[in-house]
């Protein structure tokens, strides 16, 4: 089955920068496109960042400048460089990934279980 394990949220003071990592485990033939998602308290889940298998990227544009996502497809991890932070981009943040388990079998979204990302002074 597979498993996806994000890592890196905290605490940052306002204009600070953050590294979410996550990485994909457990049974997988071809691993797709991975996102990052965030979800703020009242809000709903919003997509942030999404790189295809080719390396295409695509930013929301509330983060567009300040944050890079990247993958290693060897690894089947997933990067999201936070800089420039804003309260605003308080949220637990959540990695996405489209994940094929099987030459035969089908696509299928798994989702991580979140990190906190808190910007606070």
């Amino acid at each position: 089955q597979v498993r996806l394990v994000e890592s890196g949220g905290g605490l940052v003071q306002p204009g600070g920068s953050l590294k979410l990592s996550c990485r994909a485990s457990g049974s997988i033939f071809r691993n797709n496109a991975m996102a990052w998602y965030r979800q703020a308290p009242g809000k709903q889940r919003e997509l942030v960042a999404r790189v295809t298998i080719r390396g295409a990227t695509f930013y929301a544009d509330f983060v567009k400048g300040r944050f890079t996502i990247s993958r290693h497809n060897a690894e089947h991890t997933l990067d999201l460089q936070m800089n420039s932070l804003e309260s605003e981009d308080t949220a637990v943040y959540y990695c996405n990934a489209n994940i094929q388990e099987t030459w035969h079998g089908p696509e299928a979204d798994y989702w991580g279980q979140g990190t906190q990302v808190t910007v606070s002074s």
